[in-house]
């Protein structure tokens, strides 16, 4: 009969998230909260890179944490990640742009793995010269976006990001607040907005695939309906 013909279909589960939570609100926060000790875990990671290379060096009255770090530089990362990884989506979601490229989670761990390699490279390399080593990480970091990204919306906030985050590092170095040893861009290294882009470009991704969770509570609602 016309009734046996439509059978209801359930929507499809998108993400580990509690069933009860429906509310985009709370999904919002949920997603934030995961950004944020994401961006903590790897403030400190690369952080102790950078400081055993004497690549920053923090007033010793400020070294507080476990990994020589200054306290406020893991929340104050973990806070920008958080906004980053929600600012992404968003951004996708108003220009009508959605993210389609290498959207699974293998591709997003490979791209964190880059993103450390990255910084791993900017502590760990010798080059001859900053300038030899600023245009190679500025190329790893382009690369990275090609490779996991290639959005212009993406390419965009990276640039922003790097500026933005590059020009608050020079407040800070020049009040003292830490160092960088032989800076050769006013206060900073010149590597640093490469470093800012890739950090960008590698949480917006991870961003984007939480966000991909939400896609359950609209159909959700669209079942409902």
């Amino acid at each position: 009969m016309a009734e046996n013909d439509v059978t209801p279909t359930l929507p499809k589960k998108c993400g580990p998230y509690i069933s009860s939570v429906t509310s985009r609100g709370m999904n919002l926060v949920i997603r934030g909260i995961v950004l944020f000790f994401i961006g903590v875990f790897l403030a400190l990671v690369l952080n102790l890179l950078q400081i055993q290379r004497n690549v920053t060096l923090f007033p010793p009255d400020v070294i507080t944490s476990i990994f020589s770090s200054a306290w406020w530089v893991p929340p104050c990362c973990g806070t920008a990640s958080a906004v980053i990884g929600l600012l992404y989506p968003c951004m996708d979601r108003h220009l009508g742009e959605p993210h389609k490229f290498k959207r699974e989670w293998s591709s997003v761990m490979r791209c964190v793995a880059v993103f450390v390699g990255i910084n791993h490279a900017s502590a760990k390399v010798d080059f001859a010269n900053n300038i030899q080593l600023s245009l190679t990480l500025a190329a790893l970091s382009i690369g990275l976006w090609w490779t996991f990204d290639r959005s212009r919306s993406g390419f965009g906030l990276g640039v922003g990001i790097a500026f933005l985050a590059t020009l608050v590092s020079q407040l800070l170095v020049y009040n003292g607040v830490y160092q960088y040893t032989s800076p050769d861009f006013l206060y900073v290294r010149s590597w640093l907005p490469c470093i800012f882009f890739a950090g960008g470009i590698t949480m917006g991704n991870i961003g984007r695939q939480l966000a991909m969770y939400e896609c359950k509570v609209i159909a959700e609602k669209s079942h409902e309906d």
